[in-house]
């Protein structure tokens, strides 16, 4: 799927699925730091194989405060459906609930939110496969990346061979264990590249930095079109009618009768579109501010992930500089300070590369913006060759209908760092307590075995940073299997 179709109005224009390659594709995603063989396998068959719980400091307490501190349990919940289903609940706006960190849906998710709303009504709140523990009052809200970092405990089933035969716990087991020392040797101890993961792009569907690229373009009808009717992998039927349907007559009204009900934000911008005709910001902004946002983020880190490949295709490090990086300090949870970038040069490459192996400085790459500080020499030769390849170098980055959504840009590090690390064995489960996608067998372009062995990774990584990067290190895999 290239980064902008050209379709006409109110369609994708092309009309046909993405195919598992091309999910990697749109992704940047075109490498993996070790040559392999990984463990192949599939992510995700049950809620409880991919656990999340977010690590940090509670909010000061006060009886007093404000606001109201919850610790929320999530299965089966995409963060920002959960918080507009709460917000509804106490009838209050989504935008008076804060919260650090935006977690998968097929997972069970535990994480801190603050809600500016009484504990009685919080108390009364009931829904489905949630769990809510009011911890106290607080004056204060949380913020994205609040959070010291995640710890993930995650299941790879039916792991296999690239020829698809079944591998057995013993050989899943040491190729996973290879995989890691030949990655530390590459990288450096608990170091690994830290892409931005498929989700970031739309997992099975890479819509976002389509739609990013209209969005920075000021064309809010492309941007609304495509999202809406853009087919993705594996959709059901009535997902893939009703895009189908938008795309031959962009009749919002006839395509809203037929929207499947979980396709939430394609149905609330048809209504949009029932009730303010042709408004096509009004349309666009029906979506969450954050998801707003999300697609603006996605073409900068669509950007970001093809220059960390072309950086590995160069042999050039990810996790020491050279001539011409730029580089920013790091904090012991492994967070990056963008306010405080450096550029290497021959005064000071030493002392970078010294610090950077003591963990005190991380390599950046670009997250592309009107005024983001690009690298020179050939780091910087990678940078805008990647820039000018995807035609991003001639973009303005300013939204003029909207303009909270322009951005400066920023850098990403180049590697991240996982601890707590450990592999185990995991039982084989009956296919009944599994998704449906287990007794079906791989999908076409998929490799992975039902009668494969089961391992459970255990890990920690600091916000921002995706468990699914990690995890693709080890299946080295295609998208639709994590």
């Amino acid at each position: 799927m290239p980064v902008k179709p050209s379709p006409p109005s109110r369609c994708d224009g092309t009309g046909e699925a993405v195919e598992t390659d091309d999910l990697d594709t749109a992704a940047g995603l075109s490498r993996f730091a070790t040559s392999g063989p990984g463990i192949n396998g599939v992510l995700k068959m049950r809620a409880e194989d991919f656990r999340v719980e977010e690590i940090g400091r509670i909010p000061s307490l006060d009886p007093k405060g404000r606001f109201t501190i919850i610790r929320v349990t999530l299965r089966d919940w995409e963060t920002n459906r959960f918080v507009n289903r709460l917000a509804s609940s106490l009838k209050i706006s989504r935008n008076r609930i804060w919260f650090s960190g935006t977690k998968d849906k097929k997972a069970i998710t535990t994480q801190l939110m603050v809600v500016d709303a009484q504990k009685a009504a919080i108390q009364n709140v009931e829904i489905a496969d949630v769990e809510i523990d009011i911890l106290g009052r607080t004056h204060q809200k949380v913020g994205m990346g609040a959070h010291h970092a995640n710890r993930f405990t995650i299941v790879v089933r039916g792991c296999s061979d690239d020829d698809g035969s079944p591998l057995d716990a013993r050989t899943a087991m040491s190729r996973a264990v290879s995989i890691k020392e030949a990655m530390e040797a590459s990288l450096g101890e608990g170091i690994f590249p830290n892409w931005v993961g498929s989700q970031r792009f739309g997992s099975l569907r890479p819509v976002t930095p389509i739609v990013g690229r209209y969005v920075i373009e000021s064309n809010f009808e492309q941007a609304v079109s495509v999202y809406v009717g853009m087919p993705g992998l594996f959709e059901d039927e009535a997902s893939s009618r009703f895009r189908e349907m938008w795309r031959e007559n962009g009749d919002a009204a006839a395509c809203l009768e037929i929207a499947p009900n979980h396709l939430g934000y394609e149905r609330s911008m048809l209504q949009s579109y029932v009730d303010h005709p042709d408004d096509h910001v009004k349309a666009f902004l029906s979506l969450p501010r954050n998801l707003q946002i999300m697609m603006v983020h996605s073409v900068q880190s669509m950007a970001f992930n093809h220059v960390l490949a072309a950086r590995l295709d160069a042999g050039l490090p990810l996790a020491e500089p050279v001539l011409g990086d730029i580089v920013t300090p790091l904090s012991t949870e492994g967070k990056i300070d963008v306010g405080k970038l450096a550029s290497v040069d021959d005064t000071n490459l030493e002392r970078c590369i010294r610090n950077c192996r003591f963990r005190r400085l991380a390599v950046t790459g670009p997250l592309p913006g009107a005024t983001s500080k690009a690298a020179i020499h050939a780091p910087g030769e990678i940078e805008s060759k990647v820039l000018k390849d995807h035609d991003l170098d001639g973009l303005s980055w300013q939204v003029e209908r909207i303009g909270r959504l322009s951005s400066n840009g920023s850098r990403r590090a180049f590697a991240s760092r996982f601890e707590e690390f450990s592999i185990e064995d995991a039982p084989i489960l009956d296919e009944d307590v599994l998704d449906s996608r287990w007794a079906a067998g791989p999908r076409t372009g998929e490799v992975w075995h039902p009668d494969g062995a089961c391992l459970r990774f255990r890990f920690s990584l600091p916000p921002g940073t995706y468990a699914t990067v990690l995890m693709r290190e080890f299946m080295q895999a295609k998208a639709s299997q994590y």
